[in-house]
């Protein structure tokens, strides 16, 4: 890791996903000792508070393919503000969420900076995607209207553009630049999305029999191979619910809490990380703010803690 300031940036948003509780996840890694884990580890942190978003009873969810839009797309946009101002500050955004719809105001903040930077229309940003699910949906294909199933597909260009134009108009990401890891729920017009995209998908069947060690290697060196930035988005239900048990979409046969931290230690071996998302976190759904605990330790092993650091 650089010597970057970390810059802690909250999103209480949870209009996103099918239910509620994920809006506390920010104060609940706050709680878990976030910041105390960081300094501890010699980096340092900047608090930057959380990004305001209204309460869903106050809100009309609006059209049931995409509900929520105009709060999750104002949120998003003021996220994507904030990333650009923090990278233009040099320092690190450590985004924490929320639900996973956030990720549209992540990237596109970190596209946002570098195209202002390079000049460049089309940014060069490579994504790791630790999740249980692709998030390809669109308002076509969703089962729920559940806007945390769509990131993915709207910054690849594909959905309403009150998504897509985060930012900037048009997408955001190069599906060849994308990895996706841990994949084990999927809906069938995600798995078609996949087929007909560059993405280099890595199911947990892949994991199971290849491991993770070995795939881990394969992606970031896919991902690295052709990238000005590197994102990594982690979404908390990548993780076997045994493990991490506070999240909204558990989905068992995920990854051990051994591997979770092998992922973010390779990752941080690679010392290319420009941002990092930790998502989906619910304290309503949890066991004594455990898996706000188990995304601590997540992101200091991204952020470069060794176990004989």
């Amino acid at each position: 890791m650089s010597a970057d300031p970390i810059e802690l940036i909250g999103v209480p948003l949870d209009h996103g996903a099918g239910r509620r509780g994920v809006s506390m996840g920010p104060s609940a890694l706050r709680i878990a000792g976030l910041a105390a884990a960081l300094e501890r580890i010699e980096l340092s942190v900047i608090d930057s508070g959380d990004i305001p978003v209204p309460n869903p009873e106050s809100e009309d969810p609006g059209d049931s393919t995409l509900r929520y839009l105009n709060v999750v797309s104002t949120t998003c946009q003021n996220l994507c503000d904030k990333v650009h101002e923090s990278l233009d500050r040099n320092h690190f955004p450590l985004v924490l969420g929320g639900d996973h719809s956030v990720a549209v105001g992540t990237i596109s903040g970190v596209a946002s900076h570098l195209k202002a930077k390079k000049k460049d229309s089309s940014p060069k940003i490579g994504v790791l995607w630790f999740d249980a699910h692709a998030d390809l949906n669109t308002p076509e294909t969703t089962p729920t209207g559940n806007i945390h199933g769509m990131p993915m597909a709207s910054l690849l260009g594909k959905g309403p553009k009150g998504l897509t134009d985060i930012g900037y108009v048009g997408q955001k990401l190069d599906s060849h630049r994308i990895v996706q890891i841990g994949l084990r729920d999927l809906d069938p017009g995600e798995r078609r999305r996949i087929k007909e995209s560059e993405i280099q998908a890595y199911t947990m069947e892949d994991v199971d029999r290849r491991g993770l060690s070995v795939i881990l290697e394969e992606a970031i060196q896919h991902v690295l191979s052709d990238c000005d930035h590197l994102h990594v988005s982690f979404d908390i239900d990548v993780i076997d619910p045994r493990f991490a048990p506070g999240t909204g979409t558990a989905t068992e046969g995920g990854f051990t809490y051994r591997e979770a931290h092998l992922a973010m230690e390779m990752v941080a071996e690679t010392q290319k990380m420009g941002s990092l998302e930790l998502v989906e976190v619910n304290p309503v759904l949890d066991q004594s703010n455990r898996t706000a605990e188990v995304g601590v330790a997540i992101i200091a092993s991204a952020l470069g803690q060794e176990i004989l650091g």
